[in-house]
């Protein structure tokens, strides 16, 4: 056994548990609920509703790969396959044409718009609605100081990474 460990109480071995859960299952639950109800995943969603946030209604795709925590070639098949959908367009960007933006098209918006109401009913199901305002409160102050944590931290993130966890706070 290693030596000098600060290891867990039974009472923080429960709370990892139940944070670990909540890290592996909400997400596929919001996959779930997306797929079911508006033929969207979760990753999809969160590329439409990025950009639906950019007042332009475009972000690089190198943006969007910061904000989904998703490697660059997986946005870029995954933005391929939105544009043949129809929802997103792709042109290079103006300022750098090294750089790809996806723009979001009408029919993107109207797909977003379409699903959101549902999405939100989840997350509000799942999370809010069952913390009260004090819970709510907690589970702001919990994520801020995880957050901070690992703002501050000397692991090897990579600087999309470091940028994503700045933008939360």
């Amino acid at each position: 056994m290693v030596e000098n460990v600060d290891w867990l109480d039974a009472d923080e071995v429960r709370t990892w548990r139940a944070l670990h859960a909540v890290l592996v299952v909400l997400p596929a639950a919001l996959d779930a609920q997306l797929q079911r109800d508006a033929g969207l995943t979760y990753l999809e969603y969160y590329v439409l509703a990025g950009l639906t946030d950019a007042q332009s209604g475009r972000r690089r795709l190198s943006e969007l790969a910061i904000l989904t925590n998703a490697e660059l070639s997986r946005i870029s098949h995954l933005v391929a396959r939105l544009e043949k959908r129809g929802l997103v367009e792709r042109h290079t960007d103006p300022d750098d044409a090294r750089a790809t933006n996806a723009v979001l098209t009408e029919a993107g918006r109207a797909k977003i718009e379409e699903a959101a109401p549902g999405h939100v009913a989840m997350v509000r199901e799942l999370v809010f609605d069952r913390l009260g305002d004090t819970g709510r409160q907690g589970l702001k102050n919990a994520s801020s100081s995880i957050v901070a944590a690992l703002s501050a931290s000397d692991l090897p993130l990579a600087p999309s990474i470091r940028k994503a966890l700045r933008e939360t706070r």
